[in-house]
């Protein structure tokens, strides 16, 4: 499969979503970046008057890159849309995210918005979650002995995340780490995890986004692309 070429053909449909004078989260990872570039184009085409909020300090410097005017919660709390991708996407519009680790701006910005819209291709379509991706769960590292305790009791195999380019784990934007839970039949009840993760102190969030996804576009390598809407 042309992968490249299904996640252009969902960020381009997902860009055409956007409207004049929206404020528009916009998420992280490669599907999200062309996003960035489509969006970028619209806005020098058409004098398009959109501010975003980026998730992440790479989606930050992306869309500068792209000519994107940069807002911030502090300025627009109320979105009114968030672009972002998925690692996994089921049927009821449950997801897991995290693989660039930035889930936890991303729900914060995600939450914010009256329209979350979701941008695969259809590798990151599953029947079960957990079946092909980690949960990352971002935690102080002074309770990341405890919080795998905790994982490992919930059926999951925990590993903490560590850094390609340098020794040592990796720090996400809030100067914190990441343990990647895989659990290796896929996860059995997704909120209930959810909840038993949010009650453990030291951690500050994780992946599973349930309960917030309005539209997931899926695009094909042939240009086409299925709009899936939660309404």
């Amino acid at each position: 499969m042309d992968r490249d070429s299904a996640k252009q053909a969902a960020a381009e449909a997902a860009v055409q979503l956007v409207s004049d004078g929206m404020c528009v989260g916009l998420g992280s990872g490669s599907t999200t970046a062309y996003a960035l570039e489509f969006l970028g184009r619209r806005i020098q085409d058409e004098a398009l008057n959109v501010r975003g909020v980026p998730t992440s300090f790479a989606t930050e410097r992306r869309a500068r890159a792209h000519g994107i005017p940069l807002a911030s919660l502090d300025d627009d709390p109320a979105l009114d849309l968030a672009l972002d991708g998925a690692d996994e996407v089921d049927s009821d519009f449950r997801l897991i995210k995290g693989g660039g680790g930035a889930h936890a701006r991303e729900k914060v910005v995600a939450h914010q918005a009256d329209r979350f819209v979701v941008l695969v291709d259809p590798t990151k379509e599953v029947h079960r979650l957990g079946t092909g991706f980690p949960v990352p769960v971002e935690v102080l590292p002074m309770a990341a002995t405890p919080v795998m305790n905790t994982l490992e009791a919930a059926g999951a195999t925990p590993t903490l995340r560590t850094a390609e380019a340098k020794d040592g784990p990796v720090v996400t934007d809030q100067g914190l780490w990441i343990i990647d839970a895989q659990f290796p039949d896929g996860i059995d009840a997704p909120a209930e995890l959810s909840r038993r993760l949010c009650s453990r102190p030291g951690v500050l969030d994780h992946g599973l986004f349930l309960e917030m996804a309005t539209d997931v576009l899926v695009g094909h390598p042939d240009g086409s692309v299925d709009h899936h809407s939660a309404s």
